[in-house]
């Protein structure tokens, strides 16, 4: 007759194994016992006017009348005299080799690039500006580029 082919640490980690199922079962049973549960209620999370999450639900007496048509989506819209007369600026940096530049918005202070395609006439570093914006592939443009 052979030899049996359960060793003493096959039987060890068996019984290991075996063990830590059943704990699992009884942590699982345990859970479920004493777990509340409930109704939907309890489960709800409500925000305040103050954008706090609380358990109460809000006070209807402090709720706030909302018109949906005088939200505004988006970009504000800019004053007529802003959009005729356009943009003042200074040059602050401009190649004519390369035939590009930037320009210096004294409004915003941001710094928009400039084409030698969008100039109306030769433009130099340190020249005083009026531009227009456009939305370009990488970025603002400054177009129509005249000295003041």
């Amino acid at each position: 007759m052979g030899k049996s082919q359960e060793t003493f640490n096959k039987k060890e980690k068996e019984k290991k194994r075996l063990k830590k199922r059943q704990d699992k079962l009884v942590k699982k049973d345990e859970r479920r016992a004493s777990s509340e549960g409930g109704s939907l209620e309890s489960m709800m999370a409500y925000v305040d006017e103050h954008g706090n999450l609380s358990d109460t639900p809000p006070d209807p007496t402090k709720k706030k009348k909302v018109i949906a048509s005088n939200i505004e989506i988006g970009i504000p819209k800019r004053d007529e005299e802003e959009q005729a007369t356009g943009r003042q600026g200074k040059v602050t940096y401009f190649n004519d080799s390369k035939g590009y530049g930037f320009i210096k918005d004294l409004m915003t202070q941001e710094n928009v690039f400039v084409h030698v395609n969008g100039l109306t006439e030769q433009i130099q570093e340190n020249d005083m500006v009026t531009f227009e914006v456009e939305r370009g592939l990488k970025g603002m443009n400054a177009v129509r580029v005249k000295k003041v």
